[in-house]
């Protein structure tokens, strides 16, 4: 098979992979709302569900392109248990307190330093300072790293699948690049894709330049850049991602975010 072939091949199959996989995510979505519909009716208690990085991941970015989707779903099924940020609910923005944030997130293959923008985006630094600070992200795994297109390590998600979430969803969008340039070192939050509203607590970490296009919902929340560490993701990147899946190929656990 000529290597034009073999690319072509590869991209085909990606797509249906990435269609099936967000088709289920969807699917999660909508039975998780269903269930959070019935806890307000039943508690009156505004409660949700994300399901990214994902990418949306999640994932989490967009729906432009299936091959250019940090929020798409690509991990295999997870063994990891689901887990609640903030009780359950979103923390107020207010607690960005309008300045940066600096700190490190250690994971299994290094140290990567973050600065975040609290006066940029004050509800998705205040989400992640207060995650950060209960343990939320401790002993989780990235689950999804896109090395052709477009390059991220997404994590955030304690299920590992790119459909968990800490309980809540949130928007809007906040600090979108308007030409859709996501350089080296960018940190995003993962949405599902067409869904401005669909944040939760995974995100994802940009290694080299990404261009992601907008979609229906706009682009994707930046809410810090990478100081230190760059090498790190690039590494994980180089060692590649694991047969049949968008996983590292080593698995690459948080374990442990200090922000001060």
């Amino acid at each position: 098979m000529s290597s034009k072939r073999e690319r072509e091949y590869e991209r085909r199959r990606y797509e249906k992979l990435h269609a099936r996989q967000l088709q289920a995510q969807r699917a999660h979505q909508q039975r998780m709302r269903v269930i959070a519909g019935g806890v307000v009716a039943v508690l009156a208690l505004a409660v949700g569900v994300v399901a990214v990085i994902n990418l949306s991941g999640d994932d989490g970015p967009s729906a432009a392109s299936s091959t250019d989707d940090p929020a798409a779903t690509a991990a295999p099924a997870a063994t990891f248990p689901a887990r609640t940020g903030n009780g359950g609910v979103l923390p107020e923005a207010s607690l960005a307190e309008n300045r940066t944030w600096t700190g490190t997130i250690a994971t299994s293959a290094g140290a990567v330093g973050i600065e975040l923008d609290g006066a940029a985006a004050p509800q998705a630094v205040a989400n992640f300072v207060t995650l950060a600070g209960e343990g939320y992200f401790d002993g989780t795994i990235c689950h999804r790293l896109v090395p052709e297109g477009i390059y991220v390590l997404q994590c955030g998600d304690p299920t590992a699948t790119g459909t968990g979430g800490p309980g809540y969803t949130w928007g809007p969008i906040e600090n979108a690049p308007s030409d859709d340039m996501y350089p080296a070192g960018t940190i995003a939050m993962a949405r599902v894709g067409g869904d401005a509203a669909s944040m939760g607590s995974q995100f994802f970490l940009v290694y080299e330049d990404s261009q992601i296009p907008s979609d229906t919902a706009g682009g994707y929340t930046v809410f810090g850049h990478i100081t230190s560490g760059l090498d790190v993701l690039k590494a994980i990147a180089d060692a590649g991602t694991q047969d049949g899946s968008e996983r590292p190929v080593t698995d690459v656990t948080i374990e442990g975010v200090e922000i001060q």
